[in-house]
């Protein structure tokens, strides 16, 4: 991921074992990280039970917050690929009954959108 897409707000795909050793602490005993993404500071994982946001916030990025979804909870999620001339996808997630997305996040062209898709719909519509 280039820090000029970083810097944008774009997500960039995130190593399993990165995401591991770097927040096995949030994660109970039978749970699972499938697949991770950064944009800048913030992180988000798809986990075998749960989407987590990891918010880094501050100048410093020493205060945290981490922002844990059930599956269960996402009422509805919409994913908008990258035009000819727009590089970037965007996923848009709904919690409960919000009228406005809870959470939307971009990714940039190294992401497969399509496989966030495919993981986040193999969860949600079980």
């Amino acid at each position: 991921m280039g820090i000029f897409s970083s810097l944008m707000g774009n997500a960039g795909a995130v190593d399993n074992q990165e995401l591991q050793s770097d927040f096995a602490q949030l994660l109970c005993d039978s749970e699972v990280i499938e697949a991770g993404f950064k944009i800048f500071r913030d992180t988000f994982i798809f986990t075998n039970k749960r989407l987590i946001l990891v918010d880094k916030q501050g100048l410093t990025g020493s205060k945290t917050q981490y922002l844990s979804i059930s599956y269960k909870s996402i009422s509805r999620f919409s994913v908008e690929t990258a035009g000819t001339f727009d590089l970037d996808a965007e996923l848009k997630i709904w919690i409960s009954s919000e009228q406005h997305p809870s959470v939307s996040r971009k990714f940039n062209k190294s992401v497969n959108v399509y496989e966030v898709q495919k993981l986040l719909a193999q969860h949600v519509l079980k």
